[in-house]
C-alpha cells in the first residue's frame, strides 16, 4: 500500500495514511515531499505550533513515521505556479528502455550518457523525474548519482527500507562499485591504487571542481588494466570511497586523465580521440553489488555501443601500425 491521502472535513485538512515507502522517515522530510512548493520555514512553523499531528498527537520535526500512521496535515496556501510541461516522449521512452532490473525494493537502469541523474542546473528532467512521470503510481527515490556524461548502473529505491538500507551500506563501504574507463597514455603498472585526498569547491557560476589537496577527504581508487590500445589503456576502476569526480581527478592526478574528459583531461588527446569517434567522457558504471537483509544484489551494464566503436577503431589503428 502506498501512502494515501484523503480530503478531510474542515477547510482542506488532509488525513494521510502512511505507506511502506515512508516507514521510518522523519516527518519533516516527509512533509517536504507531501507539501511540494511549501517553504521549509513554513513546514517547521506548522510543526512547532502543533498543527501537524500523528495519530492525533502533536509531532516534532524528528518524529519518525511508521506504516499505518495517520498524519494530519493542516490547510496550507501555496502560491500558484504555472503548470509544469511534461517531458518529451523520446526521453520517457529512453528511460523506460533503460530499465534492467526491478523488484519490491529497487529499480535499476543502465543510464545513457547525456541523461542527468536528477533535474537542476539548467536540466529540466533527469532520470528520477523521467521515471516518476513514466511511472506515476510508483514511489521512487534516487539512491546515488552518476555524472551526466557517465553511463551505466543507476539505482532507485521503491521503498523506504530499500533507500535507507542501501544508503547505509554505501556509507559503510559495503557496496562494490566498478567502472570501465579509458586512460590516456600508458600507466607503468597494470594494477595500482591511487590514495589521494580530494577537496570539492564550487565556482562562481555553480560549476563543481575537485582537486587533490592535503586538507581534502580521504579518497581511494583501485585501478586494473583490462586491455591495451595505442596511446590508451582500458581500465577497471573500483571505488574504495565515493567522492565527487573521484575517478576522473585521480586519473588526472597520476598523469593519465580519462579520455574525453573536458574538465580534467588532456585537450590535445581529446581532440585526437574525437577523430576516432569519441564524443563524450569515456567512463561507464559497469557493476554495482551489495547485500541487504540477507539477499545479494548484483547489477551489471555492458559497455555502450559508442564506446565499443571507439575501442574497435583504436584496435584497428594498432593492427595497421604493425
Amino acid at each position: 500500500m502506498q501512502t494515501a491521502t484523503s480530503p478531510d472535513v474542515p477547510q482542506g485538512v488532509r488525513q494521510v495514511e502512511i505507506g511502506p515507502e515512508r516507514d521510518g522517515q522523519r516527518i519533516d522530510n516527509a512533509l517536504v515531499t507531501l507539501l511540494k512548493g511549501v517553504p521549509k520555514s513554513m513546514i517547521y512553523r506548522l510543526l512547532r505550533t502543533g498543527q501537524v499531528r500523528v495519530n492525533g498527537k502533536r509531532a516534532k520535526p524528528d518524529t519518525r513515521l511508521s506504516q499505518g500512521d495517520m498524519l494530519r496535515i493542516p490547510p496550507v496556501r501555496v502560491a500558484e505556479r504555472p503548470a509544469e510541461q511534461g517531458a518529451p516522449e523520446g526521453a520517457l521512452a529512453a528511460v523506460a528502455d533503460a530499465v534492467i532490473f526491478e523488484d519490491k525494493h529497487f529499480l535499476v537502469i543502465d543510464k545513457p550518457s547525456g541523461m542527468a541523474s536528477h533535474g537542476g542546473s539548467g536540466v529540466s528532467f533527469g532520470a528520477i523525474e523521467l521515471l516518476r512521470q513514466a511511472r506515476p503510481k510508483d514511489h521512487l527515490e534516487l539512491v546515488h548519482r552518476l555524472d551526466r556524461d557517465t553511463s551505466g548502473v543507476l539505482v532507485f529505491a521503491r521503498t523506504r527500507a530499500g533507500l535507507t538500507g542501501l544508503q547505509a551500506a554505501i556509507r559503510a563501504g559495503e557496496v562494490t562499485k566498478q567502472y570501465l574507463c579509458l586512460m590516456v597514455g600508458h600507466p607503468q603498472k597494470a594494477k595500482f591504487d591511487v590514495n589521494a585526498p580530494l577537496k570539492k569547491s564550487v565556482l562562481q557560476g555553480g560549476e563543481r571542481m575537485v582537486r587533490v589537496a592535503d586538507d581534502g577527504k580521504p579518497s581511494l581508487t583501485f585501478f586494473r588494466e583490462m586491455e591495451q590500445y595505442p596511446g590508451a589503456r582500458l581500465m577497471q576502476a573500483t571505488l574504495g570511497t565515493g567522492r565527487t569526480h573521484q575517478i576522473r581527478v585521480h586519473a588526472a592526478h597520476i598523469g593519465h586523465p580519462l579520455a574525453g574528459d573536458a574538465k580534467y583531461g588532456d585537450k590535445e588527446a581529446n581532440k585526437r580521440l574525437r577523430g576516432k569517434g569519441l564524443n563524450r567522457l569515456f567512463l561507464h558504471a559497469s557493476h554495482l553489488a551489495f547485500e541487504l537483509d540477507g539477499r545479494s544484489y548484483s547489477f551489471s551494464a555492458p559497455l555502450p555501443e559508442d564506446l565499443k566503436n571507439v575501442l574497435d577503431t583504436l584496435a584497428a589503428k594498432g593492427k595497421s601500425a604493425r
